[in-house]
């Protein structure tokens, strides 16, 4: 990798993390599309923004956090993905992250979702019960190009929440996953993580970071007027111009 690569990478992340469109799987494809070689680092990379991204939300959250009734909601959320991710892992890092072709079925799938179950609610408030069927739904993300953020939105979606508190909880949702998922990840590939490494670490988180904060703010402000069916076929045209270039 080199620094056009992190910066590019980085600023797709900064966007995407809170879509419903995969950032993941936008990294994913993005680095094929640029012809960098898969690596652990790569792979750590990637993750490992995520983090920037993330303290977007604490930042603009940050009052939220104080709520010891909301964190354990999102506690309770956690266990699925923890769960799946721990139990999963060296499978997923192996096997799905890095593979065009799970990436686009799963964009291509979303997008359809995304679509067809487009509804808004009068507003359900997300209680304990309802905070550990959303996380049950973002287990599921841990395969490339589902979205985190699609998938919670749409589990906050069934269990009665309109679509601004459904976002919101998403958002909030994503932080203590990602730090656990980019902590346990770094933890186990401490020993690719060099000087030079850490310095492209930190040039991705901030960029990302700063991305991030400009990408929440619209789409706060978008599910208050529109729906997410603009999302969907995105997705769907993502996966059917891409699909014929890729062969993993």
């Amino acid at each position: 990798m080199n620094l056009l690569h992190v910066v590019i990478l980085s600023v797709i992340e900064g966007i995407t993390e809170f879509l419903p469109i995969s950032s993941t799987g936008h990294l994913i494809l993005t680095a094929k599309l640029l012809d960098i070689q898969t690596s652990d680092f790569l792979k750590t990379f990637e993750i490992a923004i995520q983090l920037g991204a993330i303290m977007a939300v604490v930042v603009l959250y940050f009052k939220r956090f104080l709520d010891l009734n909301l964190n354990l909601k999102l506690a309770v959320a956690l266990i699925p993905t923890a769960l799946v991710g721990f139990i999963l892992y060296p499978f997923i890092k192996v096997y799905l992250l890095g593979s065009s072709r799970v990436t686009l079925v799963s964009l291509f799938i979303g997008g359809l979702v995304l679509i067809f179950f487009n509804k808004e609610n009068k507003g359900k408030i997300i209680g304990v019960k309802e905070a550990l069927l959303i996380g049950i739904f973002q287990a599921i993300s841990v395969v490339p190009g589902v979205s985190r953020a699609a998938a919670t939105i749409i589990g906050g979606l069934l269990v009665g929440a309109n679509r601004k508190t459904a976002t919101e909880f998403s958002f909030l949702l994503a932080v203590p996953t990602m730090i656990a998922a980019s902590g346990y990840d770094i933890y186990k590939s401490a020993g690719i993580l060099n000087p030079q490494n850490l310095r492209l670490l930190a040039l991705g988180f901030i960029l990302s970071f700063i991305f991030a904060l400009l990408a929440v703010k619209f789409l706060v402000s978008y599910v208050e007027r529109h729906d997410f069916k603009a999302f969907g076929v995105y997705r769907i045209a993502l996966a059917v111009v891409y699909f014929p270039f890729t062969d993993s």
